[in-house]
């Protein structure tokens, strides 16, 4: 007897063998393992205590303290290792014991640093490891524990009367009821605003298993693999209308990966923009080599600040993660920020470039978006398009042609605009300048009231003239520079001339219909970036 028996809200609710991720696997030697059975049965036994439905508050912080003081005792249950972790933990239980709603990420992740982060910590410590993996352990652990709080949302809330997800986070869908509500639309995307969030996460985790120096690195490559494995199945299904887990076949195919190496930083970035399908894609795939990573880290970096603005979760979250991804250029911390600051050593791109695409979203996702003038929308084509007009040319290998990269990239951005004006006034965005509104007659500022009045076509069809210009310059500079490394932004011009093309037959009239390559285009960009130069 440990002591702990005596305490415990009964038969353990899950042991070693049934968690989501490995514990105290065959991964590990032997002695660690049974360091690690100690720990995970005192914190098995704390955590059900403060999960025990029966027990009120009171009863459940009597029992969590009784087990802290357990840990005073020399020949106590965690004598040989982790006393220092299990503290940290049972103050954790103790929040969940009085604590039934989080207010925003923040506080979520400061409870994961209690709950979780101290298991790492443990295991690094049993097998002597590196203080430089904690990081990387700490973000792991964070991780895996918000996977299981999504995961879990419905069981949490009917059995334990919890909520992990913050509520704010449920309120971009109508509030909690309505978030838990059969049929709401809504929940998905506050659902794919999370996940982003525990992606993020995962990529600054990615390092871990390379860190590593003793067999703690396997256990933490399976881990990693299972998680980015569950961030997939979360992606794919809704876990508050059925139940979304690991199958055995995921576990197999995990302890599989490692009979190869751990993933690099280059790896998982080129997943992530393999699962973006973007057509921008089609242009990266001319290029080879360092020039393509360094291409995905680019455009892998600006879909991240570009969904964080477009995300369904509070303006606060946005600008508190646009303020991280700032410092991610200072102080890389994760897979794609490390990436990025290679891609950046490597082709000597401009950090200032980097920072204006983070401003431009910031405009995005300061809530509205309306534009005074075209001053203000050539800054914010400046940041959003032509920053990466201006990376792209030097990765390319023609950093001479920097002015050509800036014009060409405003030129896309009006495209875009144009494209998608319904979309963004549905998130009450106008990028259609207030002058030129004025000019034909658009006086509201309601954002779907702009787009649906006669005279928004006629601003649609200035832009897009300005836009067939833009193009137009752009043919002609081409003959100046090295067409062969500009081979990618010739390919970009073709489709994005195409849809400008497609906008200009159809009209801009409402209601217009979102033009899109088709499936013959979008093969004839393969083709084109395959073919020689």
């Amino acid at each position: 007897m440990d002591g702990t028996s005596a305490l415990a809200a009964g038969p353990p609710q899950r042991d070693h063998d049934s968690e989501n991720f490995p514990t105290a696997s065959l991964l590990l030697p032997k002695a660690a393992r049974a360091k690690v059975m100690a720990f995970y049965r005192f914190v098995r036994t704390a955590d059900d205590i403060a999960d025990a439905p029966e027990l009120d508050p009171a009863e459940k912080l009597r029992r969590l303290d009784a087990m802290e003081a357990l840990l005073d005792d020399p020949a106590g249950p965690l004598a040989e290792a982790g006393t220092e972790e299990a503290r940290a933990m049972l103050g954790a239980f103790r929040q969940d014991a009085t604590q039934a709603r989080y207010a925003d990420w923040a506080g979520l992740e400061a409870y994961c640093a209690r709950s979780a982060d101290p298991v790492g910590r443990m295991l690094l410590r049993v097998h002597a490891e590196d203080a430089a993996a904690v990081p990387a352990a700490d973000a792991l652990c964070t991780g895996l524990q918000i996977l299981n709080h999504l995961q879990d949302l419905v069981p949490d809330r009917d059995r334990l009367g919890r909520i992990y997800l913050p509520t704010p986070w449920m309120d971009e869908a109508g509030g909690e009821a309505a978030f838990f509500a059969p049929d709401n639309p809504r929940r998905r995307a506050v659902l794919d605003a999370a996940l982003d969030r525990v992606e993020a996460t995962l990529e600054a985790a990615a390092p871990l298993p390379r860190l590593l120096r003793s067999r703690l690195r396997l256990q933490a490559q399976v881990t990693l693999d299972l998680a980015w494995r569950l961030l997939a199945k979360l992606r794919a299904a809704d876990p508050v209308a059925g139940r979304v887990a690991l199958r055995r076949p995921d576990f197999a195919a995990a302890f599989a990966s490692l009979a190869l190496p751990p993933r690099s930083d280059a790896a998982v970035v080129r997943a992530r923009v393999t699962r973006a399908k973007s057509s921008f894609a089609r242009g990266m795939l001319v290029l080879k080599g360092e020039r393509r990573r360094a291409l995905f880290a680019v455009y892998g970096f600006c879909r991240a600040v570009d969904d964080i603005a477009d995300a369904t979760m509070p303006e606060a979250e946005k600008r508190r993660a646009l303020a991280q991804w700032r410092r991610k250029l200072e102080a890389p911390d994760c897979a794609l920020s490390a990436e990025l600051a290679w891609a950046r050593a490597a082709f000597a791109l401009p950090e200032a470039e980097c920072a204006a695409m983070v401003a431009g979203m910031e405009t995005d996702a300061a809530g509205p978006v309306r534009l005074p003038d075209a001053a203000a929308l050539d800054l914010y084509c400046r940041r959003v398009a032509g920053s990466v007009g201006a990376m792209a040319v030097r990765i390319f290998g023609a950093p001479e042609a920097e002015g050509f990269g800036l014009r060409l990239g405003h030129t896309f951005q009006l495209v875009n605009i144009i494209r998608d004006a319904e979309e963004d006034a549905a998130i009450d965005r106008v990028y259609v300048p207030r002058s030129l509104l004025d000019r034909h007659g658009v006086a509201t500022d309601d954002a779907q009231a702009i787009v649906a009045h006669p005279g928004f076509a006629a601003c649609c069809a200035d832009l897009a003239e300005q836009a067939r210009q833009g193009f137009a310059t752009a043919e002609a500079e081409l003959a100046a520079f090295d067409a062969r490394a500009l081979k990618p932004a010739r390919i970009m011009m073709w489709g994005y001339r195409r849809l400008l093309d497609r906008m200009l037959a159809q009209g801009f009239a409402h209601p217009r219909r979102r033009a899109r390559l088709t499936k013959a285009e979008r093969i004839r960009m393969a083709l084109l970036a395959m073919a020689p130069a």
